[in-house]
């Protein structure tokens, strides 16, 4: 038996890396899962339903999360992980790069919660799980747009776990550290070096790693668990 037997479960960036990992997790635990990305997905090892996503987009959210329903008759859970990563420090941030950066990592969350939150309602409840960051929690030099988008993401979760509490629905974030992605991948080798020198871990963390969280915050196995955030960072933020 599965952990997520039953479920049907969307995960936005789900092409690779993180959401790549996250979306074979949970068909491996038995779940119905719609990958969304902007990209073609990379090969699954578990059935994995890819379909097209501009997570900034309203209409794209529309008509995704209506088929979905059309397809499924529900929605049970909400991965938002889609999201990019920009370094400028605020007076090398222009105006049209705060907002691209806003639109995929503050109001894609946005966008995805609130038009699966009516489904998960029809469905009899459902659980949100926000992929915020280490830097929504603390902060380094630089990064301006990133931490302001990740920031907010941990308040938006749990506005919504309290207002939804009475419709079944739990809503909590994931905050991870460095973690090895194509995402961190193209990064300049000495960022990534700093982040596995200040970890206690002395690692970078594996995409499966916050894949298992996000497994046991989708899961009913968390059922008293709302408006929390989990993090997973191999001990940065306890310093």
């Amino acid at each position: 038996m599965g952990r997520l037997d039953d479920k049907v479960c969307l995960i936005t960036g789900a092409a690779r890396g993180m959401g790549h990992t996250t979306a074979e997790l949970f068909a491996k635990e038995g779940a119905t899962v719609i990958g969304a990305d902007v990209r073609d997905p990379e090969p699954h090892e578990a059935e994995v339903e890819a379909v097209s996503l501009d997570v900034s987009s309203e209409d794209a959210w529309k008509e995704v999360v209506a088929g979905i329903v059309a397809k499924h008759g529900r929605l049970d859970v909400l991965v938002n992980n889609a999201g990019v990563i920009a370094y400028e420090p605020i007076l090398e941030l222009d105006l049209e790069n705060w907002h691209r950066l806003i639109a995929a990592d503050q109001t894609g969350v946005f966008l995805g919660m609130r038009e699966s939150l009516p489904a998960m309602i029809d469905s009899g409840g459902g659980s949100i799980v926000n992929v915020s960051s280490i830097w929504g929690g603390v902060a380094v030099p630089g990064a301006h747009a990133y931490h302001a988008a990740k920031a907010a993401v941990l308040n938006m979760s749990r506005n919504v776990a309290l207002t939804h509490v009475g419709d079944g629905v739990r809503c909590n974030a994931i905050l991870p550290g460095y973690i090895k992605t194509p995402l961190t991948d193209v990064q300049a080798p000495e960022v990534n070096q700093s982040m596995v020198d200040t970890t206690p871990m002395h690692r970078g963390g594996e995409p499966i790693e916050v894949a298992y969280g996000s497994l046991y915050l989708a899961s009913d196995e968390s059922s008293f668990v709302t408006g929390t955030e989990l993090v997973i960072d191999g001990g940065l933020m306890a310093q």
